[in-house]
């Protein structure tokens, strides 16, 4: 057992459908082993104490891609979140989700709406799924909120520092 973990681990998930691929396999089947990996990964966070994890899952980019091979992982997604939910429920983990969650599709937002909700409350680990996320985005977003904040006179323009923009991050 590690004697000092970091309190927060984020992951890149990339590559799923390159590493099947190679392999001669059709690009769904790496999204599928991914997923699988998901919940390892998951579990053996919460068993060694970690406090936070960020899955980085699908990136806003990701839309750019053919209707098919998008859709492909929204399913997946999906199927984590039904197939997923008592372990998450029952290990007191919190669910938290970020990024432009509004371009899911129902399918995948009423899943993960409902155990954001429902995990809310628990104080074990923090998963957070990145959906439809990118960096440049989140900082867009944030920006926008301070703006925002100063329009509504809430904020003085001169009073946005690093801690500010931090604070209007979604993580």
């Amino acid at each position: 057992m590690p004697t000092s973990l970091p309190r927060h681990v984020g992951i890149i998930m990339d590559g799923n459908g390159r590493w099947a691929q190679l392999r001669g396999q059709p690009r769904i089947e790496g999204h599928r082993v991914g997923a699988d990996s998901v919940r390892d990964v998951t579990r053996a966070a919460r068993q060694v104490g970690l406090e936070a994890l960020t899955l980085y899952a699908f990136s806003s980019q990701n839309w750019a891609r053919p209707a098919d091979e998008a859709a492909a992982p929204m399913q997946l997604l999906r199927d984590y979140l039904v197939d997923e939910r008592p372990e998450i429920m029952d290990n007191q983990i919190r669910l938290h989700a970020i990024g432009d969650l509004d371009r899911l599709p129902a399918l995948v937002r009423e899943p993960i709406d409902a155990l954001c909700r429902d995990s809310a409350g628990h104080t074990g680990m923090t998963l957070t799924l990145a959906l439809s996320y990118g960096g440049r985005e989140s900082l867009a977003r944030a920006a926008r909120t301070l703006a925002a904040r100063v329009v509504a006179g809430e904020l003085a323009a001169d009073a946005i520092d690093v801690d500010a923009l931090g604070q209007a991050l979604p993580t």
